[in-house]
């Protein structure tokens, strides 16, 4: 299936690995120009190395942090100088530190508010003006199933994660005008380099193995197993896509059917 995306520019965030790498890959897979970006210079050139060599398409790298208004910035700028448009945008950042209420301070709360919200509403805003210069546009959020049913332990992604759901369905509504669609995607259980650190600190703690935590979490799982990145990036993409051009508004769970909730 054609997905409309070719000649498309796509900005993929904190997409040096994980699931953000498996966006862009998918995005470029179907001929959509791509800027990656990660706080990393040389795991975000390393990763716009390979997937231009495997993909074949235009593949520009960005050192930046997405805390720092001036490194979105910077993102966009050097994107539209390179491809002269944004036509799609991934939001996608690592989540805030675990934690329990009594054991997070301001400073705590004003960091993950930062990383996981505000990163989004200065992306969002840069890239607006080319979106609607160009006649439209697609914007997806990455957040988790945390926004559906909160985790233990992950106070700060339980409480900002769903600001993120609020502000994208607010948007959909103001952005349709525009020919922009803003939605995004609920990770369930997917085997990332996040995951596996989790894992490892949960095992410390508990003295259970981590093969048998992992064990544990796919039984968990309707489907069987864990979700692999390029699980969410196919969605990703075609959420992005002209195939996706009546869908706006909505929050996909991307989960194995972990989730048991109608809504």
């Amino acid at each position: 299936m054609d997905l409309g995306l070719k000649g498309k520019v796509a900005i993929v965030t904190a997409s040096s690995r994980g699931i953000g790498r498996a966006a862009a890959e998918a995005l470029a897979a179907e001929g959509a120009r791509i800027t990656l970006c990660a706080r990393t210079a040389a795991a975000v050139t390393a990763a716009a190395e390979e997937i231009r060599a495997h993909a074949g398409t235009d593949v520009l790298a960005v050192q930046a942090d997405l805390t720092k208004a001036t490194d979105i910035q910077r993102v966009v700028q050097r994107t539209v100088e390179t491809y002269g448009t944004v036509h799609i945008l991934v939001n996608n950042a690592g989540g805030p530190p675990g934690g329990v209420f009594d054991g997070l301070a301001d400073a705590d709360w004003q960091a993950a508010f930062e990383l996981t919200l505000l990163s989004a509403v200065r992306m969002i805003r840069a890239v607006l003006p080319y979106m609607r210069r160009a006649g439209g546009g697609a914007i997806i959020n990455v957040q988790s199933t945390s926004v559906k049913v909160p985790l233990e332990n992950l106070m700060l992604s339980n409480a900002i994660r769903t600001g993120v759901i609020g502000l994208a369905k607010t948007l959909s509504l103001e952005l349709a005008k525009d020919g922009i669609r803003v939605n995004n995607v609920l990770p369930g259980t997917v085997l990332t380099d996040r995951l596996r650190e989790m894992l490892a600190l949960q095992s410390a703690r508990s003295g259970t193995s981590v093969e048998e935590l992992m064990r544990l979490r796919e039984a968990s799982i309707p489907l069987g197993r864990l979700g692999q990145p390029q699980d969410l990036g196919d969605m990703i993409a075609f959420l992005a896509s002209e195939r996706a051009r009546y869908v706006t508004g909505v929050t996909v769970q991307v989960d194995g059917g972990l989730v048991r909730s109608l809504m």
